[in-house]
């Protein structure tokens, strides 16, 4: 086991902002860490996502297109995610989901037919889906209610309503908590994480974005999944080695091809 005894269950090595010291930061990571998970957002970051899963045994990798990178998607982009896909080191498909924050994203309904297309792609592998969804939650959960089925997912940095959390929990899927669980004004966050069962809870970086305290403004890395899971025993009245050993086990109960 690592010292710290946790999985960052979405972190994006593959970013360029470690271009300089990837490798250094990596070889502390694998002391620090039991595992990390590494979305791919497109066919360039997916790609770097399963060269680092190979090279690393403790990285694991997800494969798909995020909504914020769909103009120009390639025709036949699923059947590249479908080659990812059966690769032992290859976990989930995502990030993918939805996006309504940037305008000059793609229009909703393309974001929908994409997201859907992937879901489908990772029920065929029998794969759980990591879950972008940024001001666009009605559409989301409706998705959910109705269309998507036989498919486990985690909703990565969750940011939705109590609402929704409650019918998502209802449902099993899983949500990610990384560092905005521990800023001053995420009161509505930490509601959720007191809510859900703690078997559905997952802890997460979203490296190099949305560092936490007492980071807040730095690169985010890997090992400050630390600083959120701390924070959150602390909010959850736990020992921090109890919440860890949960979220660890739900990590590998998601993620089923992880060894």
């Amino acid at each position: 086991m690592s010292r710290t005894g946790l999985w960052d269950s979405h972190a994006h090595l593959d970013d360029e902002a470690f271009n300089e010291d990837r490798e250094q930061l990596i070889a502390q990571l694998e002391q620090d860490m039991d595992g990390i998970v590494n979305p791919g957002c497109d066919a360039a970051s997916s790609a770097v996502a399963v060269e680092l899963a190979k090279k690393y045994p403790f990285i694991y990798a997800a494969v798909g297109w995020h909504p914020e990178n769909l103009k120009g998607i390639p025709a036949d982009y699923l059947q590249q995610l479908a080659e990812w896909a059966q690769h032992p080191k290859v976990v989930a498909i995502g990030e993918i989901g939805l996006d309504y924050y940037w305008k000059e994203n793609e229009p909703k309904e393309v974001q929908k037919r994409i997201f859907l297309e992937q879901v489908d792609l990772a029920k065929q592998f029998d794969l759980p889906v990591i879950i972008h969804d940024r001001d666009a939650h009605g559409d989301m959960l409706e998705l959910f209610q109705k269309e998507v089925h036989g498919v486990q997912a985690v909703f990565h940095c969750f940011s939705g309503s109590l609402e929704m959390a409650k019918e998502l929990a209802k449902r099993g899927y899983y949500f990610g908590f990384g560092g905005t669980s521990t800023y001053k004004n995420a009161k509505k966050v930490r509601e959720v994480m007191q809510y859900i069962p703690k078997e559905l809870l997952l802890f997460e970086t979203d490296s190099p974005y949305l560092t936490p305290v007492p980071f807040r403004g730095k690169r985010n890395n890997p090992g400050y999944t630390e600083y959120t899971a701390r924070n959150a025993a602390q909010v959850l009245g736990m020992e921090f080695e109890e919440l860890a050993a949960i979220a660890t086990a739900n990590t590998k109960r998601l993620f089923k091809k992880i060894k």
